[in-house]
């Protein structure tokens, strides 16, 4: 697995590195001589329910947390981007198996925009840092537990019925 701070050249193979200008022209430079820093995604408002999937992070410990929350809330949601959206549908998917069908997921797609910062080797010869954005992939699966009444599951609104006054 790569590190978060890699040189440019592990990722492009010594040739020239093309970026854009704010003027619409292209930046040609040598990637030798700038080292690749990714800064961290803008993350949504965290709430007590809500659970950032990685790939750092043991896969039955996430599995845990997140049976945990859902033991202790009526939905959560599962966060995912990147590679981490495998693991994100996985761990959905195994809680809902392991629900036995009191658990219905809601699955929600988004393009995340990521800020890469390029830091000159030599900050005297190469110039000023640049920064580039890129964008990924993410995933956001709400998981709501069901209610059984009768003979079915059914799912409860947040709110409860009003009442017509007659």
């Amino acid at each position: 697995m790569a590190e978060p701070r890699s040189p440019v050249s592990a990722s492009v193979a010594h040739n020239p590195m093309v970026l854009p200008t704010p003027e619409g022209s292209t930046l040609e430079m040598d990637p030798m001589e700038y080292t690749l820093r990714k800064r961290l995604p803008r993350k949504l408002p965290k709430r007590r329910n809500d659970v950032y999937v990685n790939m750092k992070t043991d896969f039955k410990a996430q599995l845990a947390r997140c049976q945990k929350l859902l033991d202790a809330h009526r939905e959560i949601c599962i966060h995912g981007l990147g590679l981490a959206i495998n693991r994100a549908i996985n761990i959905a998917l195994q809680l809902q198996t392991s629900s036995q069908g009191a658990l219905q997921l809601a699955a929600n797609t988004s393009t995340v925009e990521l800020i890469d910062d390029l830091e000159p080797e030599d900050p005297d010869e190469a110039g000023e840092p640049l920064t580039r954005t890129r964008n990924n992939s993410a995933i956001h699966i709400k998981n709501i537990r069901l209610l059984w009444i009768g003979t079915n599951y059914h799912a409860v609104s947040r709110r409860p019925p009003r009442h017509n006054r007659t």
